[in-house]
């Protein structure tokens, strides 16, 4: 194959790789390939958006493993003033938790419930 790349113009070496692109594709081969890329490919944020977090029952290990931005600390911090204060009302009265601002509610929204 480096013979072919050194001494191929680029004109040989668009038709051979076109010629591989179409075995791939024949074989199956291709979208197993695209399957698995997306995968490895698909960030932890877009994953993480399909499993839901209910911020008035979770321990600080389910609010830091399921919410983005939200470490152990943090965690604790909701369950602190959840113990405090009651149960959340809303999503946005995250924001009075130290350390929760607005763009962690943002990043979270679609995964944070109340029930």
């Amino acid at each position: 194959m480096s013979a072919l790349l050194t001494t191929s113009t680029p004109a040989v070496l668009a038709s051979s790789m076109f010629i591989s692109f179409q075995r791939l594709r024949r074989s199956g081969l291709l979208v197993a390939l695209a399957m698995c890329l997306s995968l490895a490919l698909g960030s932890p944020d877009s994953m993480a958006e399909r499993a839901s977090v209910n911020i008035n029952t979770a321990g600080p290990e389910h609010l830091s493993e399921g919410l983005v931005g939200v470490g152990l600390a943090k965690a604790y911090r909701i369950v602190e003033y959840r113990e405090s204060f009651g149960p959340f009302e809303s999503i946005d009265e995250l924001v009075e938790v130290q350390g929760i601002g607005p763009s962690i509610v943002a990043k979270n929204r679609a995964r944070i419930v109340l029930e």
